[in-house]
């Protein structure tokens, strides 16, 4: 159930134009200071973690994980994908508190 609330808050967010999908976007934007929360594939390669994961540690950009490129690609409506940035304060709040949770029970 919980899985469902965030997959679905995630796709209004891209709905609304938000969010910005795969690896080299998202480092654009976490560079130009517009992005509020990163959501990484927990499946996501060892090299494109560490990128992700450390651009967002130099910018102070939250990172949260979801279960997988497949749920976080459904989420948004498309194919597979690894990284998804959120762009607004609103949803990026709501979205990690709700991955917090689904992280602990």
């Amino acid at each position: 159930m919980e899985q469902n609330r965030w997959m679905s808050l995630l796709g209004l967010a891209n709905r609304a134009r938000k969010t910005v999908s795969g690896e080299e976007l998202v480092i654009r934007e976490v560079r130009r200071g517009r992005t509020k929360l990163v959501i990484l594939a927990r499946d996501a390669s060892e090299n494109t973690r560490k990128k992700v994961t450390d651009k967002c540690t130099y910018y102070k950009v939250p990172v949260r994980f979801a279960p997988d490129r497949s749920l976080l690609g459904q989420a948004i409506g498309k194919d597979q994908r690894v990284v998804v940035a959120v762009m607004e304060a609103g949803f990026a709040g709501k979205l990690s508190e709700m991955l917090d949770e689904s992280q602990w029970g």
